[in-house]
């Protein structure tokens, strides 16, 4: 299949496949529709994938030019068009996202077997998918702003999936108002471009000549959306609560779309952010807070998928810090890194808590002998989260720290100081990671187990608990959900010596690994953060490491109690001021309306009184009238 044809088809053919899946009429029981929505999405989300690979194949070339595309509609002297261009970069995000697409929807068959919801699911998962790769393809900026708010509103539907948790309403309401609030700068932002330019289409928005002070502010309005999609501080609180939604949701949201889009429109649109100082070091610090922030939350969380969610938000950092220093060539590689090794751990979770139907790692332990696989497939995701070499993203995080060292030398457009902070931060939080995930891995799959009722194990006495019900011993999930799994672990042990591949290393403008003096202090951060949670594991068996955080743990679990600050300086005041503006159009706008009408009631029920006067009353009302206006006439004479 020719690259042009490819091109615009990879992300019309999720987006199709999605609206087909939310017509489906009903089947017999719904099993027909169910087995059609399994069917179809799987399908879709595997063309989807095979046409990203033809890409990867044979990307478009800067020599080749940009695809002017089919004109959608003109707006005044602006006009859309349905343009794509898949260069490398894209390609490799575009293969991404397809093939955890593709597990997602696989892995959902067995994980969501009873959900009489699943054909909806399926349906907004393809819708998901395609919306992202609009982002990824798009070389027109409405395009990609479409793109942007479908995923905004898939991610509201799937979050707020199951509606048999009461919390999964109210996470789905506030990563939708959250990342809105981040939307309305992003809108701005493309607005002033668009505007500016005179016209939608990247390329042009790329090489126009704007002024210094018209970029910085559009390049500052964008990033406020790229902190709402990809939950960066100070609109992260979103993400942990979003855990609420179904496992496969929650791998495809951190690994493949939604919190990756933010750094895709960063990474398309970095030419203009060469040329905004201002912008770069905004978002430098705005990366190194959400580096620390995200690590240090994740070590005292006791649920298993907000470790993990934590652990995206700092990842995200890394990225986001990666293009503030000057290397949108590592955030890339870390961003592909990332979604192999965190797809692969949330999938992973979900054959945890579908086997002793738990989240919280207080109830786990001693999982390793029943669920050899699962346990695998965590060490390898949980290695390569931590950077452990040679798993994948020992390889992208030190192209970060690399980059991030190489400019705290100056000579780059963004300020040496704020190089300072992305490096520091990024440093630190190797061994804060390395903690944490050393944790996870003891506390779930080590030791005794901690589902313990009257005489044993959950699973040995069939535990009577609404919070965790696995009367069965656990074991690895079946094959629909172990494949993805073993696939998964492949490219999260593997992708990163692509670094060492010379078509790579060139596609994606890699500087070639550095092995030497500069691996030594993250390692060494590495070795002392695991250590340090395996000793505490071991010194006192059966506690929890993150009980030596002490009185700071609370405070580190709740997220540096950020969500209390949002509540008191933007919830509060806008509730203040809804109910000043429900009192005022009640007592001012209710009232005038309302008095408006009953003076002329009773104005009314005045006149119709005086209308019944007996005639002698009403000949004398009439005289005295005429008296009356005689007299003012002659005064007035």
């Amino acid at each position: 299949m020719s690259v042009d044809i490819a091109g615009p088809l990879l992300p019309l053919v999720p987006l199709l496949v999605g609206l087909i899946g939310l017509t489906l009429p009903p089947g017999d029981g719904d099993r027909t529709r169910r087995r059609l929505a399994a069917g179809i999405g799987t399908a879709g989300a595997a063309v989807a994938l095979v046409l990203a690979f033809r890409l990867v194949l044979e990307p478009a070339q800067p020599s080749d030019g940009w695809d002017t595309g089919l004109s959608l509609a003109v707006i005044g002297d602006l006009e859309v068009r349905f343009s794509t261009y898949v260069d490398a970069a894209a390609a490799y995000v575009a293969l991404a996202v397809t093939a955890v697409a593709l597990c997602v929807q696989v892995y959902s068959i067995t994980y969501l077997h009873d959900d009489p919801r699943y054909a909806p699911y399926a349906a907004q998962v393809s819708l998901f998918t395609g919306a992202m790769l609009l982002v990824v393809t798009s070389s027109d900026l409405i395009l990609m702003l479409i793109g942007w708010e479908v995923m905004g509103a898939c991610s509201y539907l799937l979050i707020g999936h199951d509606r048999r948790l009461p919390e999964a309403p109210a996470a789905a309401v506030k990563a939708f108002l959250v990342t809105r609030t981040g939307d309305i700068g992003f809108l701005l932002g493309i607005a002033v471009l668009v505007a500016d330019a005179r016209s939608t289409h990247l390329p042009e928005v790329l090489t126009h000549d704007y002024s210094a002070g018209t970029l910085t502010a559009a390049l500052l309005l964008i990033l406020a959306g790229v902190a709402g999609k990809s939950a960066q501080f100070p609109l992260h609180t979103w993400l942990p609560d979003a855990m609420a939604g179904p496992t496969p949701i929650s791998a495809l949201i951190h690994a493949a779309t939604m919190v990756a889009a933010g750094v895709y429109v960063v990474f398309r649109l970095y030419p203009l952010y060469t040329r905004s100082p201002a912008a770069l070091a905004t978002l430098a610090v705005m990366a190194a807070i959400t580096i620390l922030i995200g690590a240090l939350s994740a070590t005292a969380q006791d649920d298993l998928k907000r470790v993990l969610a934590w652990s995206t938000v700092s990842q995200i950092g890394y990225m986001t810090g990666a293009l503030a220093v000057g290397s949108p060539a590592a955030a890339l590689f870390h961003l592909l890194t990332h979604a192999a090794f965190k797809a692969l751990l949330f999938l992973a979770a979900g054959a945890v808590i579908h086997a002793v139907g738990t989240n919280l790692l207080s109830r786990m332990g001693g999982l390793r002998p029943y669920m050899p696989v699962t346990f695998w497939s965590f060490a390898i995701g949980l290695g390569a989260l931590a950077g452990l070499p040679p798993l994948s993203g020992f390889w992208s995080k030190e192209n970060v720290l690399t980059a991030a060292a190489h400019a705290t030398e100056g000579g780059e457009t963004a300020p040496a100081w704020s190089a300072w902070l992305v490096w520091l931060a990024a440093l630190l939080s190797v061994g804060v990671t390395a903690w944490y995930a050393t944790r996870l891995l003891l506390r779930a799959f080590f030791g005794p187990s901690r589902a313990h009722g009257p005489a044993g194990p959950a699973w040995e006495v069939g535990f009577d608990d609404a919070r965790y019900q696995a009367p069965d011993t656990p074991h690895d999930p079946p094959a629909p959900m172990r494949w993805p799994l073993i696939l998964l672990a492949i490219p999260a042990a593997l992708l990163g010596l692509a670094a060492f591949a010379p078509g790579f290393r060139t596609a994606l403008e890699l500087d070639d690994p550095h092995l030497g003096v500069a691996v030594a202090l993250p390692m060494l951060l590495l070795a002392t953060g695991a250590g340090t949670a395996w000793w505490l594991w071991r010194a006192v068996p059966g506690t929890d490491p993150a009980d030596a955080l002490g009185r700071a743990r609370p405070f580190l679990a709740a997220g540096f109690r950020l969500d209390d600050v949002q509540h008191r300086l933007v919830v509060r005041p806008a509730e203040a001021l809804a109910r000043w503006a429900t009192t005022g159009d009640t007592r001012i706008v209710d009232a005038a309306v309302m008095g408006a009408g009953t003076g002329t009631s009773r104005a009314g029920d005045a006149l119709k009184e005086a209308h019944r006067l007996p005639l002698p009353a009403a000949a004398v009302a009439v005289c005295a009238a005429a008296l009356l206006l005689g007299a003012i006439a002659w005064w007035g004479a």
